[in-house]
């Protein structure tokens, strides 16, 4: 008696999911055989660029790049509103590739991706020496840089460094050393400075201490693509490349000859970035 009375509202409940079913299924259908979907799908290979993978080279890895192609629901919705199939009213939306540098935090990154016309200035910065001639000439300018800062000297500089919230700022270390305690500390710092999380470590070369203890927090590291000691002007016009990550030493050369650097780095077409936009992914990077 109890089954009978059972049966007919389950009976009730599947007729009800299989009309749900059903009508969703003849929406599509309709829509598929509408002019303006069918357009809109035609126009797919026109629009559709694959994402690229990053690539891993045994401990290194170079950035990929996200892909585009047409969201067909939302291109269609739009143009279902305005009557009538329009090009200039498609909507896209990124593809991500399989392999991506957020999947691989215990990589060393080595450049961006060689597609991107940019290249990013690092510094490090851990001594006042020279230090205020930098500041002074990239608050003169609308330059983009990177500089990684040593946490002590940066607790020791909070209120010189805030003036350079336009640039992307990293932590370098703590006091030239990688106890995590420390480092995190100067991590948090920066972030309740900034507003944004760090994402960087720098490492010269193939430092594991870094890598390790960089990896464990979630922050890539880069060994850059150029790392110029002497003669900055010189060594960058014979070495520059597409989304080079270029490092400079805090000297009195380097000071003298940033204005030169700066001029010849975007008269060859280059776009000067920080690590952030030279090392993105996003489609539109």
């Amino acid at each position: 008696m109890k089954l009978k009375k059972l049966i007919k509202p389950l009976s009730a409940i599947v007729l009800l999911l299989f009309s749900f079913y059903y009508t969703d299924k003849v929406v599509d259908i309709i829509r598929e055989k509408d002019p303006i979907m069918q357009q809109i799908r035609l126009s797919s290979e026109k629009y559709q660029i694959e994402s690229v993978d990053a690539k891993v080279i045994g401990d290194n890895i170079i950035p990929g790049k996200n892909g585009k192609e047409i969201d067909y629901e939302k291109s269609y919705t739009k143009m279902k509103q305005y009557g009538m199939y329009n090009e200039a009213l498609t909507i896209f939306k990124e593809t991500t590739p399989t392999i991506s540098i957020d999947d691989y935090y215990d990589k060393y990154i080595i450049q961006g991706n060689t597609d991107n016309k940019q290249v990013a200035l690092v510094f490090k910065i851990n001594e006042l020496n020279n230090f205020q001639d930098l500041s002074d000439l990239l608050l003169s300018t609308n330059i983009k840089t990177t500089l990684f800062i040593d946490g002590l000297f940066l607790e020791n500089n909070t209120e010189e460094i805030t003036k350079l919230l336009n640039q992307e700022l990293e932590i370098l270390s703590y006091d030239n050393k990688y106890d995590e305690l420390y480092f995190t500390s100067a991590l948090n710092y920066l972030s309740s400075l900034t507003k944004k999380e760090p994402k960087f470590c720098y490492a010269e070369y193939d430092q594991k201490e870094v890598l390790e203890l960089c990896s464990k927090l979630h922050l890539h590291t880069i060994i850059p693509t150029i790392r110029v000691t002497t003669s900055p002007y010189k060594t960058i016009k014979g070495k520059l490349n597409n989304s080079a990550i270029i490092s400079l030493p805090l000297t009195n050369q380097t000071i003298r000859e940033l204005p030169l650097i700066i001029d010849y780095i975007t008269q060859k077409g280059y776009t000067l970035s920080t690590l952030d936009e030279l090392l993105s992914e996003n489609f539109d990077k």
